[in-house]
This record gives C-alpha cells, sequence and structure tokens, in this order.
C-alpha cells in the first residue's frame, strides 16, 4: 500500500475515532486511539499480514500462502537455530517485489520478538501482536 493510501486511510480512522468519542478535531489523536484499543493504520496492516503468517506456519492457511514461506534452518549448530526465523527471498523491484507477501510477511515475522513469534495459539498470537504493536504505537 502506498503511503497516499496509507495517509487517507488515517483521516477516516481518526475521523470515525472522533465522531465515536465526541472529541474536538484539535484533541489529540493518540489516547483516543489506545481508548478504543484500536491500532494506528500502519500497524493495523502489518498485523493483518502478520495473521497471514502465523496461519500459514501453524497449518491454519491454505497450502498455496504456506508454501510462499520457508523455515530458517543453518547448516550448522548457530544461535539463531532456535529464534523461529523465515527466510527473507531478494527482491529485484522495490514496487512489487519487496512488497509481495512473501517477501513482506518473512521480514516482517524476523522483526517481532521471540515471544511473539513463539506464541502456540492464535488467540495469544494475535494478543501479544496486539500488545507488542501498542507498545511501539505510544
Amino acid at each position: 500500500m502506498d503511503q497516499a493510501s496509507i495517509k487517507r486511510l488515517q483521516l477516516v480512522q481518526n475521523a470515525a475515532a472522533r465522531l465515536l468519542t465526541r472529541h474536538k478535531k484539535r484533541d489529540h489523536i493518540t489516547p483516543i486511539l489506545a481508548s478504543l484499543h484500536w491500532l494506528p493504520i500502519r500497524f493495523r496492516i502489518d498485523f493483518k499480514l502478520l495473521l497471514f503468517v502465523f496461519k500459514a506456519l501453524n497449518g491454519l492457511a491454505p497450502a498455496y500462502i504456506s508454501e510462499l514461506l520457508h523455515r530458517y534452518t543453518p547448516a550448522r549448530a548457530l544461535r539463531s537455530a532456535d529464534q523461529l526465523l523465515l527466510i527473507v527471498p531478494k527482491t529485484r523491484l522495490k514496487t512489487r517485489g519487496h512488497r509481495a507477501f512473501a517477501a513482506a510477511g518473512p521480514r516482517l515475522w524476523n522483526t517481532l520478538p521471540l515471544h511473539v513469534r513463539s506464541a502456540q495459539t492464535l488467540g495469544v498470537f494475535k494478543s501479544t501482536l496486539k500488545t507488542h504493536f501498542f507498545s511501539l504505537a505510544c
């Protein structure tokens, strides 16, 4: 998604939050979004993408999505072997290849802390991921 689209979505989200809470246009939006438990748009996009990655890794997604992700397994014993990392494929194009699920999903997944990546169930993953994003947003 390009920056202009994200900006438009942010404006819509901010307007909806102000309408629901009856705050003025000049009031700061971050506490309003936090009180509604809404993630900012850029984190919401990452949240949805990471949900697909989690589902694909745990057999909850269709096979054609799961086939796009590959676990990182080093050839020898390394500390990174138990970090639940994914292989990030090389891409040629920043506009298309860089944003494709097969590249963007593993890149985002590898930036998550281990306690989020190692969640056992979908419910626990959603909860820890949202908490992680709220800690980054505020």
